[in-house]
């Protein structure tokens, strides 16, 4: 049986070799970014998200912690970390899964099934159980301004100086006022 160091090797090497951008940080294995790109048929399609991933010592025993860099509007992302609740990489992942499966398979099927019932976008979720057409709405805006390629490919320190500008009422057509779960509490 190989090594964990062998099959993070193996796995990362896998990853570049497919179709997708991947960029390392301080030159290891253990974390790294990848250009992902949003499923075809879903509402997230045409948007392109730059993916966080940091590999534990114990990969694959251990899982990968995965998180949105640019922001994403969806019930199981949260909004200002960009962390991901998916069950099959928090809790019941296997070491039979690799890097690929995140990327081609669990990621779009978040993207594509949004689960509300359990959700780290909480505003995400009502929105989506309460008036899916806005929520659809809501999700289009935020590919359109935070998911697009030239967003990915700015430095993370423009991302951190917390200089992006908000969507204001105007432009997004909406207010507080229309989006679920802002009541007083």
């Amino acid at each position: 049986m190989s090594s964990p160091s062998k099959r993070r090797e193996m796995d990362v090497m896998k990853l570049m070799m497919s179709d997708y951008t991947v960029e390392t940080i301080n030159d290891g294995l253990n974390e790294f970014n990848v250009e992902f790109h949003g499923p075809k048929e879903s509402l997230y399609e045409g948007g392109v998200w730059k993916i966080r991933v940091e590999l534990p010592d114990a990969y694959p025993y251990k899982s990968p912690s995965i998180g949105f860099v640019n922001k994403i509007f969806h019930p199981n992302v949260d909004e200002l970390s960009g962390s991901v609740c998916l069950d099959v990489i928090n809790q019941s992942w296997s070491p039979m899964f690799d890097l690929l499966n995140v990327f081609e398979v669990f990621l779009p099927q978040l993207l594509l099934y949004p689960n509300a019932s359990d959700p780290l976008n909480g505003d995400a979720a009502s929105l989506m159980m309460k008036d899916k057409k806005l929520y659809d709405q809501k999700v289009k805006e935020y590919c359109e301004r935070y998911a697009k390629k030239e967003n990915i490919t700015t430095s993370t320190a423009d991302e951190e100086s917390g200089d992006e500008e908000e969507i204001s009422e105007e432009e997004s057509g909406f207010s507080d006022d229309d989006i679920p779960g802002h009541a007083d509490p």
